[in-house]
């Protein structure tokens, strides 16, 4: 009793006179807070993760635009897909396939994404846990490419295979685009039957899809396997709970000076709790705080547009204009650039926007933005679209004292967690398919 109370008095004293009364802090993340994951399925969602057989052309991995070198990200604001020759910041179009645009939305980082609570996927939430549905998700696909899945972790790798600009690839270029553009998804022949086959044919993923799933044989090899092993080595690999804010909750070495200063910032004036609560900093809700427009928007082929409504697309819902989903924080100093656009590099300079986003809004510069050059990649938003992200925002503006922006930034690095930074099982030397990796 005397140390919790020693331990109590303490905070009080590092947060600053006055302040440790007013900010309730979140409970430390453990074990309960992961489902647990088949080691076996671990292994090959790995070697699934990094090899380039899951694209259409069989020249994009998932660890393309989520790579551990880049905080499970790409490092830059809008990604290039297909059609794209690199890895991270030197990612460049080939000059003989171009892409057709560069991806609409910032690539989001994936730590975390195994752990309870985290109901909702991508910046729109449109794919989501909803138990009134069948498969017990909602997603723009419809319900009968919404079952199978053991988790919504599994269930959203389903999008970035079936995106020609992702990783199909476009039109007739190859038997999954086909079948893409021709509608045939599930069922034999399907553009989710065509990769599992090709796994199930590579003679080196062989056992350890008999490790895996040893009720079948690996010929047998679904779609919904091959989901369910990459859920299972993301959630393992980028688990995120041991940084030095967790030690700090748990008891065991507070946070002091800069850091401790922010963290009373955090949780009391600037008021960021109130969007990133929990656990892992995220409430899982949506929000529209501004982040400003460019690039070609989230837009239909037959659409001429380049504007983003963010939640409103999956919703229909006016109220849910230019809201998009509260990210997690952890490890954010290194999973930058922010925004759903990636519009700002630096993570001080997304802070001190995010604090007052109407008048920041109004101020930025897309020219400013670095991007894969390719044209019209930059989209000019007109002035009105512009009026209309601000008028969405409904956070007052929040002001600091000198010297407190650089004291939440000190407690957002407490956030990292340098095990989960650098992966549990790393970046492979090879896959089994043999294809070549992207590497820096």
């Amino acid at each position: 009793m005397r140390r919790a109370f020693a331990f109590a008095a303490l905070l009080a004293l590092l947060a600053g006179a006055g302040a440790a009364s007013d900010i309730v802090l979140p409970a430390a993340p453990g074990d309960a807070d992961f489902a647990p994951v088949d080691p076996a399925q671990v292994a090959l969602g790995q070697m699934l993760f990094y090899d380039p057989i899951l694209s259409g052309n069989r020249n994009i991995a998932c660890a393309t635009c989520h790579h551990p070198d880049f905080g499970t990200s790409d490092g830059v604001a809008l990604s290039l897909g297909e059609g794209g020759i690199g890895l991270g910041p030197g990612r460049r179009a080939d000059p003989a396939n171009r892409p057709e645009q560069h991806i609409p939305r910032n690539a989001p980082a994936l730590f975390n994404l195994g752990a309870r609570g985290f109901d909702v996927m991508f910046h729109d939430g449109r794919i989501e846990v909803d138990p009134d549905k069948p498969g017990g998700l909602r997603t723009p696909l419809g319900a009968d490419m919404s079952a199978g899945f053991a988790s919504l972790l599994s269930a959203q790798t389903m999008f970035p295979v079936l995106s020609p600009d992702e990783m199909a690839g476009h039109y007739s270029e190859n038997d999954v685009a086909r079948a893409v553009r021709q509608g045939r998804i599930t069922g034999p022949g399907g553009a989710w039957d065509i990769l599992a086959r090709r796994v199930a044919q590579v003679p080196g993923y062989t056992p350890l899809i008999r490790a895996a799933f040893p009720d079948q044989p690996p010929q047998a090899l679904s779609f919904n396997d091959i989901s369910d092993a990459i859920a299972a080595f993301v959630a393992f690999e980028w688990r995120a709970d041991n940084s030095s804010f967790d030690a700090h909750l748990r008891g065991q070495a507070p946070l002091r000076g800069a850091a401790a200063r922010g963290m009373a910032l955090f949780y009391g004036a600037a008021r960021c709790s109130v969007c990133h609560a929990g656990a892992f900093q995220t409430d899982h809700r949506f929000h529209a705080m501004a982040v400003p427009q460019f690039g070609p928007g989230k837009a239909a082929r037959f659409e001429s547009h380049n504007h983003d409504t963010g939640r409103m697309r999956v919703t229909g819902r006016a109220a849910d204009a230019y809201a998009f989903r509260t990210p997690s924080l952890r490890n954010v100093r290194h999973t930058g650039p922010y925004g759903h656009t990636g519009s700002h590099a630096d993570l001080a300079g997304f802070v001190a926007d995010h604090l007052d986003p109407v008048a920041a809004l109004h101020r930025f510069d897309a020219a400013a933005v670095p991007l894969a050059p390719l044209e019209g990649a930059r989209g000019a938003v007109p002035a009105s679209e512009i009026q209309r992200i601000a008028d969405a925002v409904q956070a007052p503006a929040v002001r600091l004292q000198p010297g407190d922006l650089q004291d939440i930034v000190a407690f957002l690095d407490s956030l990292s967690d340098p095990g989960s930074l650098a992966g549990r099982l790393g970046v492979p030397d090879g896959v089994p398919s043999g294809l070549a990796m992207d590497r820096r």
